[in-house]
């Protein structure tokens, strides 16, 4: 089935950005606000501690389950947030990476934030996210 999200790209803003700018979804669409995809293990442990890039990768795999979930895909993503926790615009470019690389040319619109800390021990990388889908 195909997306409901529609991504806009804009001729005016530069085209360096990895991303599409806007996007949107029909008046009669479902959307899906997630929590924050954590690099979680199936007991709760934080995965990886210490690597950016096996953290990004595990939560696009909580994520990609959460959106299962909720009757959605990557594909019915409008907007993300992507949280890391350094200074370093080279952590945070890792993590970006390998949420560019799941998502393929659904671009959606994002937000890349170094901050101070997350929440879990251990926790580099959190992705917030919300999607759109017509039942």
């Amino acid at each position: 089935m195909a997306s409901a999200v529609r991504l806009i790209r804009s001729s005016s803003l530069s085209d360096v950005a990895e991303y599409a700018y806007a996007a949107t979804a029909p008046k009669d669409a479902r959307l899906i606000f997630l929590a924050g995809a954590c690099p979680l293990d199936d007991d709760g442990a934080t995965v990886a501690p210490g690597d950016y890039v096996a953290q990004a990768a595990r939560c696009v795999e909580t994520l990609t389950t959460a959106l299962a979930d909720a009757g959605a895909t990557l594909r019915d993503v409008i907007s993300t947030r992507v949280l890391v926790a350094s200074s370093h615009q080279s952590d945070l470019v890792a993590a970006w990476e390998v949420v560019r690389d799941a998502f393929g040319d659904h671009d959606v619109p994002s937000t890349l934030l170094g901050v101070t800390v997350l929440g879990y021990d251990d926790q580099l990388v959190e992705i917030e996210a919300v999607a759109a889908v017509v039942d």
